[in-house]
């Protein structure tokens, strides 16, 4: 059996208590594990997902472990759903320290949703920059973002026309496009957060490739069939590994200064050329807004060219 993910993260010693954690998608898969790990180190978590059953299954296990827990369910393809979770989550604490933007999918079929936009991009960006938006407010001082994205968004370059209409995608292309819109998203908004003066921290995380996410669905049609008999993915983790890139990130003493960074491995790297591009992450942010049909968040923080870069 593996370790828990706190002890992966080198966090099992951290005393959580008085903090207030969301993390999307933690019903099942490495959003349940982080969710439990971080009410077995004392913090307070609201658990979101579909399924209440299966959310009330994880916060009553939260419960169990000394810590307070609720559970509030959203469907990411629903703007007004998004909405009330931040409602949700407003109601439910006085202030946010952790913000997990963790829930996403992988589509096969191309589904158009909202004003029409691919679900692919709508449900693993538009959403949590949603949520992200109205929550701003409702961050403590020194709180931490953190964004799941993946090494998926190698090979991809920031197209925003192809994310409505009938020149969008689906399946692996629109997946890699999503993940590097959560890695320039997670850039701008620290970006923007250090230009206001905010001391949250926002970075991205690659958790790996975890076999129980069903990643092998889309894979060429022999690999599929091979890696679903055999249960394995190549370079895949556990969901206890990748609950602990998370939770290194979210909750580490040697992360709590950092932002604007891409992690994999539990390190800040590199991530691929087109996700460190300024302009690129600008665009996206004012697109985003305008998708949404929202007043674009922290834009008198923008200023691409003079922002300072990750810390």
């Amino acid at each position: 059996m593996s370790a828990p993910p706190e002890t992966l993260a080198g966090v099992g010693d951290v005393d959580a208590s008085g903090t207030t954690a969301l993390v999307t998608g933690s019903t099942r898969g490495i959003g349940r594990a982080t969710a439990r790990a971080l009410g077995r180190l004392g913090a307070d978590v609201l658990v979101h997902g579909r399924d209440p059953e299966a959310g009330e299954e994880v916060a009553g296990a939260i419960r169990e472990d000394g810590a307070d827990a609720a559970f509030v369910a959203a469907d990411f393809t629903d703007r007004d759903a998004v909405c009330r979770l931040t409602e949700a989550t407003c109601s439910w604490t006085d202030g946010l320290d952790l913000l997990f933007n963790n829930a996403g999918g992988l589509f096969q079929e191309k589904r158009l949703v909202g004003p029409g936009i691919e679900m692919t991009f709508y449900v693993n960006h538009l959403a949590p920059y949603l949520l992200t938006a109205r929550l701003l407010d409702h961050l403590r001082e020194g709180a931490r973002v953190v964004t799941t994205a993946s090494e998926a968004h190698r090979g991809a370059t920031l197209d925003l026309d192809r994310t409505q209409g009938e020149a969008s995608r689906a399946g692996m292309s629109a997946y890699g496009h999503s993940k590097l819109a959560n890695v320039l998203f997670a850039a701008e908004l620290a970006r923007r957060l250090d230009a206001a003066g905010r001391t949250a921290t926002s970075n991205s995380v690659h958790p790996g490739f975890i076999p129980g996410s069903q990643f092998w669905r889309f894979l060429p049609g022999p690999l599929s069939g091979l890696f679903r008999t055999l249960g394995i993915v190549p370079g895949a983790a556990s969901v206890a590994d990748g609950a602990a890139e998370l939770l290194h990130v979210g909750v580490s003493p040697d992360t709590a200064e950092t932002s604007g960074r891409y992690f994999a491995g539990q390190q800040p790297t590199a991530p691929a050329e087109p996700a460190r591009d300024r302009a690129a992450a600008a665009r996206l942010w004012a697109r985003s807004a305008e998708m949404l049909g929202l007043d674009e968040p922290l834009a008198d923080a923008g200023a691409p060219s003079t922002a300072p870069g990750p810390r």
